[in-house]
């Protein structure tokens, strides 16, 4: 048996003595660390913190030792992850890699691709995008037609993906191929991982609502894949797919709770921009749909817990399928909260006369919009429980 208490105390007093003070408060979007071949720290605290956390194990804590992990239980990592946002440190490293492709490779890797990719992503040597959409198959993403040709020693892939995440910034895409046209349309996918830096590979970047470009479209033009680059067996990229997709939507749900910006709640700014009267704001429609807003927002931190809790137990749970749906609505309904809160102030894309915060929050309302289309949109994700969660019947 865990003990769990001394083990949080070890936790406390370890990050109290190594988390530099300047990694303890929110950062910019410029200030995280991405890691890869051509990442740059913001400071030398920032690569301190990152090292240490490195050095023991805390960037994937419950990652296995073997692979550069820490090798803690679950309930450990959870320990870990609640201590850090209690002194409020910054994340030492952002990473697709941890969220997504890690658990895919622990899950389906070879021993040789395990000891080659998982280290590289926890010590930050390799920076990962993500290749499954493509321009005429994004919610049927089976539809794809990104193709993978067996050429004895490689796969030559033509084809291209949209809304490609960093892509350009980014140096391996993981990424589904069709590799067999001729059977039904799920069993004919595989899963490759691609060097970005291959002849043949080249990025185009999207210009987005919200005036960033932080999606991008990439292309393949005779790329030559190695063969030891096929993740899992041939043809069964679909099952590595919805594994993976279980930790997107999972990263999707938690949209929010790490943002870089860090805008306040929306309780917060209220008492900052609108009229009070002893202690209570005067607006009453507003003071309930805030009310709502929190009690939405304590439910899906209380259903976090309960499907970690089912995690660690081996119990099965159709929560997560859920959590996708109601944690990006959650954030969009956040972010129209505050503007209609700040009004006028909030329509602030740039300039001196506007805060931080004000212009921060324009452009998180705006980048709300897409969360709900990327991960599986809103509307399939309702079909995904529809079908799958209440089992309701066909139409």
């Amino acid at each position: 048996m865990e003990n769990l208490e001394q083990f949080r105390i070890e936790v406390r007093q370890w990050l109290e003595l190594n988390c530099p003070d300047s990694q303890r408060h929110p950062m910019a979007a410029k200030e995280q660390y991405w890691g890869g071949r051509t990442g740059k720290f913001s400071s030398a605290d920032a690569r301190l913190w990152f090292e240490r956390m490195r050095d023991k194990g805390w960037i994937a804590p419950e990652w296995p030792a073997a692979y550069g992990g820490g090798g803690l239980s679950d309930r450990q990592g959870k320990i870990i992850k609640e201590e850090v946002k209690r002194i409020g440190a910054r994340p030492p490293l952002v990473s697709i890699g941890i969220w997504m492709l890690g658990p895919a490779l622990l899950e389906y890797g070879s021993e040789e691709q395990k000891q080659k990719h998982i280290r590289a992503i926890v010590n930050g040597e390799i920076r990962w995008c993500q290749g499954y959409s493509e321009p005429g198959s994004g919610s049927d993403l089976a539809s794809l037609q990104t193709k993978a040709e067996d050429r004895g020693d490689h796969f030559l892939v033509n084809g291209s993906k949209i809304w490609t995440t960093s892509a350009d910034k980014s140096d391996w895409i993981f990424c589904l191929v069709r590799t067999d046209p001729n059977v039904k349309k799920q069993a004919g996918i595989s899963f490759l991982l691609i060097d970005m830096a291959s002849a043949g590979v080249s990025v185009s970047p999207i210009r987005l609502i919200s005036g960033e470009s932080e999606f991008c479209q990439t292309f393949f033009d005779n790329v030559q894949v190695p063969k030891e680059n096929l993740l899992a067996e041939l043809n069964s990229g679909w099952s590595v797919a919805k594994f993976l997709l279980v930790h997107e939507r999972k990263l999707m749900s938690e949209l929010g709770s790490d943002s870089p910006r860090q805008v306040m709640a929306p309780n917060v700014v209220a008492h900052e921009y609108l009229d009070v009267e002893n202690g209570k704001l005067v607006d009453p429609q507003l003071r309930s749909e805030l009310v709502d807003y929190d009690m939405s927002m304590h439910a899906i931190a209380l259903t976090h817990f309960r499907t970690f809790e089912e995690k660690t137990a081996g119990v099965h749970s159709a929560a997560p399928l859920v959590m996708k749906y109601v944690g990006t609505e959650a954030e969009k309904i956040k972010s129209e909260l505050l503007l209609a809160i700040m009004g006028s102030r909030g329509l602030g894309w740039e300039g001196e006369q506007f805060t931080d915060q004000e212009i921060d929050t324009l452009r998180l309302w705006a980048m709300s919009k897409a969360m709900t289309i990327a991960g599986g949109t809103s509307e399939v994700q309702l079909n995904v429980i529809a079908k799958n969660v209440l089992q309701l019947p066909k139409s």
